[in-house]
């Protein structure tokens, strides 16, 4: 910066105005640093930059996986929210390991980011760690909460597995739910869900008994778990409901390469229903029915409460009001499985 500010013939203080906020400069400074700018290449280190400043404009994002389009498309819709409000995000991904989510969340401390959304491991999370670092910036928790208190968006469960489980029932044999590993809240929340709504409707609840090892290869789950099931004399309904439609494209798989013929018409033995509308739920063989959770919805409310956090200076204590969590509520989505 000082090499720049004696290139440029201007102080070091002008400079650093500029590139805190190029309109805090007369236009004629602007023009003549901004052509400096072109005529060197140079660029502010601008990590730097954001430590030296009292709040920095970077957003800090961590997801559990980013290979899974349900957070890369979250994560774009975050990304250009961002943007477009003069903030820069950073990306990091837990890539489902607590120790990684850990590292990860030192990171974001480290570069003295304005503010972060987290979609959290949940059960494995350093849940301690996260509250202590909502003490020094604004968090948002997306798609699985932290805990019951911390400001959180993501789907309404209880109301998607009633619309789910509602048409399952009115269209067929009642579903049983072949549930998905404990790798955040989701898991036991879905299973709560499902039992709720067929109780709801007078129906005995059939949660499938599975391996509980924790793991984020949900297809591979799905498959190991149908092929085990249909091997051992098959499922106790010829309707099933997964957690997740992840779990649903194993179950799809398995079913195939056994032989049961998977789908809604008169000639087939068994239906799959998922849940989230993945990306490539309607690309599945047959495709999933599903009832879809909106990640641009979830993303731009995420980014909506965090930004008037930041606006207001608010960080999530004790002392603040009663936090936001805001449910959205699904659509079923019909398709051929179910």
């Amino acid at each position: 910066m000082d090499d720049f500010s004696e290139f440029v013939g201007l102080s070091r203080p002008t400079v650093s105005k500029y590139f805190n906020d190029p309109n805090s400069v007369r236009r004629k400074t602007r023009d003549i640093i901004e052509a400096a700018l072109k005529q060197s290449g140079f660029r502010p280190n601008l990590f730097a930059v954001n430590l030296n400043r009292r709040r920095s404009n970077i957003i800090g994002i961590i997801i559990p996986n980013s290979t899974d389009p349900f957070y890369m498309a979250l994560t774009r819709r975050v990304e250009l929210i961002a943007n477009s409000a003069g903030f820069l995000a950073f990306v990091l991904s837990s890539h489902g390991n607590a120790e990684m989510e850990t590292r990860a969340i030192e990171t974001l401390k480290s570069m003295n980011v304005a503010g972060a959304i987290i979609a959290p491991l949940g059960v494995q999370s350093q849940q301690e760690t996260l509250r202590l670092l909502s003490t020094s910036m604004p968090l948002v928790f997306v798609d699985s909460p932290l805990d019951d208190f911390s400001p959180f968006v993501g789907t309404n469960n209880r109301q998607s597995f009633k619309l789910m489980v509602d048409y399952l029932c009115r269209s067929g044999t009642p579903p049983c739910y072949l549930g998905m590993p404990p790798v955040n809240t989701n898991a036991a929340t879905r299973e709560t869900a499902y039992v709720e709504a067929m109780s709801f409707l007078g129906m005995e609840p059939i949660v499938l008994a599975f391996n509980k090892a924790a793991s984020w290869d949900f297809e591979k789950f799905g498959y190991n778990e149908t092929t085990r099931i249909i091997q051992n004399g098959g499922f106790p309904t010829t309707t099933v409901l997964c957690a997740n439609d992840r779990v649903a494209f194993g179950a799809i798989s398995a079913a195939y390469n056994l032989g049961v013929k998977v789908g809604r018409t008169a000639d087939c033995s068994l239906r799959i229903a998922g849940h989230d509308d993945h990306p490539l739920s309607r690309y599945a063989c047959p495709p999933i029915t599903t009832v879809a959770q909106s990640y641009n919805e979830i993303g731009r409310i995420a980014m909506e409460l965090l930004l008037h956090k930041l606006d207001d200076g608010v960080t999530d204590n004790a002392s603040d009001s009663l936090p936001e969590r805001v449910l959205l509520n699904a659509e079923i989505i019909l398709r051929h499985s179910a």
